[in-house]
């Protein structure tokens, strides 16, 4: 593998990507979308895609784009509930897809990746994603043609504690489109915030690693520390500069009322800190535990 593993522009890094190709794709939600690649696979005609990412983008952007073209043939993703024209082409038979839990299929990239070929997992065990019959492709009429087989599914006791385990085979692509803030010329990366969620291990699973960087520096300016990823799994990098950063969706919290606003701090607290409300019996309050299910919160962090 070259040591330099710059390349000019988008189009010239996606240039040998042909129809029928499978892509780890990389982002969050809108951060860290690899959208300049995506947009040079967009003017090439690049078709018949087969798409492994967290979600297929929004209408107009992301991914998004070269499902609209009809570029698209399978998905596979945890969140798709953003594109309402992944919706219409799923239910109308245009679009396969094949949808999981986040966390599955952060796991599975991440074991494509590693050179592991399956792994046992707790996570959806007792539903249709071990049982199988989970739709992935409709007719125009509606109907069914196409669903999930069962999985294996085992027993195992990890730390002494019984329980049922379903089989996951990994995922590995013949390529992988990713966006990164900062990259050096040997392909070491850094990710802004919410934009290393997912990209890392996409670029993992894919034999061929594409990365658009914001900013390409040389060799040693990347401190070891900071590197997100390392150039050994990069196989080519492209400067493209500052790009847009887009949100889901944007919320606005309603403006409190005076009189809540003049209100003092309870004693023990810094203002504009929430007072913690013990739970039943006393003691103090704890966060619970956070959803592990497959919506994505909007974020604007990351790029």
């Amino acid at each position: 593998m070259a040591m330099d593993k710059t390349v000019a522009t988008p189009a010239e890094a996606v240039a040998d990507i042909p129809d029928g190709a499978s892509l780890a794709v990389g982002g969050f939600g809108l951060s860290g979308n690899p959208i300049q690649l995506i947009e040079a696979l967009l003017a090439q005609g690049t078709t018949d895609l087969d798409i492994t990412s967290n979600n297929c983008g929004v209408d107009g952007w992301g991914l998004g784009v070269l499902l609209s073209a009809g570029r698209i043939r399978r998905v596979h993703a945890s969140y798709v509930g953003e594109n309402k024209e992944f919706a219409r082409q799923y239910l109308s038979g245009e679009l396969e897809l094949e949808l999981m839990p986040q966390g599955t299929l952060a796991e599975k990239l991440r074991a494509g990746g590693a050179g592991i070929a399956a792994f046992f997992t707790r996570t959806g065990t007792g539903t249709q994603v071990a049982e199988g019959g989970l739709p992935q492709k409709y007719d125009d009429a509606g109907n069914v043609v196409l669903a999930s087989s069962p999985k294996e599914v085992r027993t195992f006791a990890p730390g002494g504690q019984e329980g049922e385990y379903v089989l996951e085979e990994s995922i590995v692509t013949d390529y992988a489109l990713i966006h990164a803030a900062v990259g050096d010329t040997h392909g070491n990366l850094v990710f802004h915030e919410a934009a290393r969620q997912f990209s890392p291990v996409a670029a993992m699973a894919g034999k061929v690693c594409i990365a658009q960087v914001e900013k390409l520096v040389q060799p040693g300016q990347i401190h070891p520390d900071a590197v997100h990823l390392p150039g050994v799994f990069v196989h080519r990098v492209v400067e493209v500069g500052q790009i847009e950063k887009r949100i889901e969706k944007r919320t606005v919290r309603a403006a409190e009322p005076a009189s809540a606003q003049a209100e003092p701090p309870a004693a023990g607290t810094e203002p504009g800190a929430a007072t913690p409300t013990p739970p039943e019996g006393g003691g103090t309050a704890e966060p619970g535990p956070t959803s592990s299910g497959a919506g994505n919160s909007a974020t604007g962090t990351g790029a």
